[in-house]
């Protein structure tokens, strides 16, 4: 178990280091830098000054050094805790980043908590009755929720949730709680707006997750191992729950790995039309305005949760299932 662990944390080492290079140079593919976008915007508000400025701010960013001058400079701050400023936002990208980020883990785990609420008990249900009413109007309410976009899904419900329900749909705060300071007020004010995102970010993952139970679920059932336990007599809760369900769950364990960059990435359309103040549109204006350094972060960010995620995920799975660790 130990050397397991091991070769998957020097594993996951080596990948955070190609993920860092990789992100580097895919943002530095598109053509011009954070100075030639800066410099457009400042042009178009009639800021002719910029042209004459471009030039002495290059130097200052250290961007006509060659580019792996760039990436070493790059690496070397973020191992010290220094991941430079964020040339658009005019702060440092910490301090971006801390901002958005607790929203972001805060939304994208009512999510999944929505998600594997939901997706467990109906996909053990739906494999346990197979082809009944209640197992039709699942796998309808499944093909739905991976049909439906989640963009459209989020403009319905904001719609049905303010008019009909009296929910707060759109953002994470009422006006009035938006700039203040957390007290119990605030929380519940938050709470009250969770709802909507999480069920829009959590619906297709549930749909997803119940046909996978299903269909994993449905081919256990059918061994010879739960037919001779059944004919001893065992009660089907008993022997569904102890023994198929266990090893119809390695997929769940597996989504581990995807889980994690999910709560720091979010749905990025979903969080502009719902309007909320996570990681998801900050990445993406980063990435507009080539802000590098905002950019390779929250990238960088991304790919080290899913490191850490994959290696939860390999564990959890030895866990579930003995036969893993007879092949490791």
């Amino acid at each position: 178990m130990l050397s397991f662990i091991a070769r998957r944390v020097a594993m996951g080492l080596f990948t955070i280091w190609m993920i860092s290079v990789l992100s580097f140079v895919i943002i530095q593919l598109p053509p011009g830098d954070v100075v030639t976008a800066r410099q457009a915007r400042l042009i178009e508000q009639g800021n002719e000054s910029a042209i004459g400025q471009a030039d002495e701010l290059r130097e200052e960013l250290g961007l006509n050094d060659p580019l792996y001058v760039q990436y070493f400079t790059w690496v070397n701050g973020v191992v010290h805790g220094d991941f430079g400023m964020s040339f658009d936002w005019n702060r440092p990208v910490r301090d971006v980043i801390a901002e958005r980020l607790p929203l972001t883990i805060v939304v994208s785990v009512a999510a999944i908590v929505f998600t594997f609420t939901l997706a467990l008990p109906i996909g053990i249900y739906s494999a346990v009755r197979r082809y009944s009413i209640g197992d039709h109007f699942f796998t309808f309410f499944g093909f739905i929720g991976l049909a439906v976009p989640n963009f459209l899904l989020a403009l319905v419900l904001m719609y049905v949730a303010s008019r009909y329900l009296g929910w707060s749909a759109g953002g994470l705060f009422s006006s009035e709680y938006e700039t203040a300071g957390w007290g119990l007020g605030k929380v519940a004010d938050l709470m009250r707006h969770l709802p909507v995102p999480a069920i829009v970010l959590g619906m297709a993952g549930t749909a997803d997750l119940i046909r996978v139970m299903r269909a994993n679920l449905s081919d256990e059932v059918g061994k010879p191992y739960v037919m001779a336990a059944r004919a001893k007599g065992l009660p089907e809760r008993r022997l569904i729950g102890k023994y198929p369900v266990r090893v119809a769950l390695n997929p769940f364990g597996s989504t581990i790995g995807f889980l994690l960059p999910t709560i720091v990435g979010g749905a990025v359309i979903v969080d502009y039309v719902l309007g909320l103040p996570t990681l998801g549109p900050v990445l993406l204006q980063s990435l507009l305005s080539q802000d590098m350094l905002l950019a390779g972060a929250i990238v960088l960010l991304l790919g080290v949760m899913t490191v850490i995620g994959t290696l939860i995920s390999d564990i959890v799975l030895m866990w579930l299932d003995p036969r893993i660790r007879l092949h490791d």
